[in-house]
């Protein structure tokens, strides 16, 4: 897979699990409703940066094992397919929440620092993160992927997770918007899954092949 191919397919599947609500979703519309909207735009950048845990181990850490066991290689991508479609099935049964409003208790106010740090492990504690990442790698990493390409995927990223929660908090500085989105949450939950499925079927064919 080349460059281009692999920045696309990667646009459209971790956008997609981005937006399903989530621990970094609840935190920085906390953080939005309680502090404003430069304590979240504060949060989605230390999301971003804990981004930056998960891509270093697993992409590096799996283009090792690519260049030195073939074999390796073909065990990750069947429990990599096969965890993709767990989550595919388990998003495909999402069922619709109450839109109940987030929790509007007023929260410690924060140094900048603080803040980024708070967002920061949110995303780098997370434990379903690692075998999503590592997943997702198992496809556009091959053996001839060039080190750079594995740069510029882990930074685009970081970059696509920045944007959304930033553009996320924007619209957070209005509650309705909030609302809408919780309960609409059910249908991005499905529409994700449906992505994770295919993606775990190409996983699988891939190391069939």
């Amino acid at each position: 897979m080349d460059l281009y191919q692999g920045l696309l397919l990667i646009t459209a599947i971790h956008l997609l699990a981005a937006a399903a609500p989530g621990p970094d979703f609840v935190l920085v519309a906390q953080q939005t409703l309680c502090n404003g909207q430069r304590t979240g735009l504060l949060c989605s950048l230390g999301i971003a940066l804990g981004l930056s845990v998960h891509i270093l181990y697993s992409s590096f850490g799996l283009a090792a094992i690519i260049a030195n066991s073939s074999s390796a290689l073909w065990s990750i991508k069947i429990l990599g397919g096969g965890y993709l479609i767990m989550l595919g099935i388990r998003g495909l049964k999402a069922k619709a929440r109450s839109a109940e409003p987030l929790s509007g208790d007023t929260v410690k106010e924060r140094s900048a620092l603080k803040t980024i740090g708070l967002g920061f492990l949110c995303n780098a504690l997370n434990p379903k993160a690692p075998l999503y990442f590592v997943s997702l790698f198992t496809v556009v990493l091959s053996q001839d992927t060039p080190p750079q390409n594995i740069l510029i995927y882990g930074l685009w990223m970081m970059a696509l997770q920045l944007a959304w929660f930033s553009l996320l908090t924007i619209l957070l500085s209005r509650p309705a918007v909030t609302r809408t989105f919780q309960a609409m949450g059910h249908w991005i939950d499905r529409i994700a899954g449906g992505a994770m499925l295919l993606l775990g079927f190409k996983v699988l064919a891939t190391s069939a092949n």
